[in-house]
């Protein structure tokens, strides 16, 4: 498992499709609340996470591990900036990171792109 996190537009699935030669046939991106696992690359895991929150699941407990373990994982990166006030997107940040944390441990690689530029910070 290789995991890509970094703000929003900076440059994380081009990072991906050129370390890692991707096609757009081999990315699924996250829209709801189940991961589609048969495809090389997953992105915005973030967007799953939110879905997994509005419908009252634990994205880190409702995440098969193991059927991720040969994937390259994109997740943008919600934890900076200001507390949210609404109680479901504190929700989503906090759960976003706990599943960032429990991927990231079981990754080999973990990489942080910020202007395009890649910053290696598990490998």
């Amino acid at each position: 498992m290789e995991l890509i996190i970094g703000g929003a537009y900076q440059g994380k699935r081009a990072y991906a499709e050129k370390t890692y030669g991707l096609a757009n046939g081999d990315v699924f991106t996250c829209a709801g609340a189940s991961l589609q696992t048969g495809c090389r690359c997953v992105e915005h895991l973030e967007r799953y996470t939110l879905a997994c929150v509005q419908v009252g699941l634990d994205p880190a407990e409702a995440t098969d591990v193991d059927a991720l373990e040969d994937k390259i994982l994109i997740c943008d990166d919600i934890s900076c900036g200001v507390v949210p006030i609404d109680p479901i997107e504190r929700a989503w940040r906090e759960q976003t990171g706990r599943l960032l944390t429990k991927l990231s441990g079981r990754a080999s690689r973990v990489v942080r792109v910020f202007c395009g530029l890649p910053l290696e910070l598990k490998g």
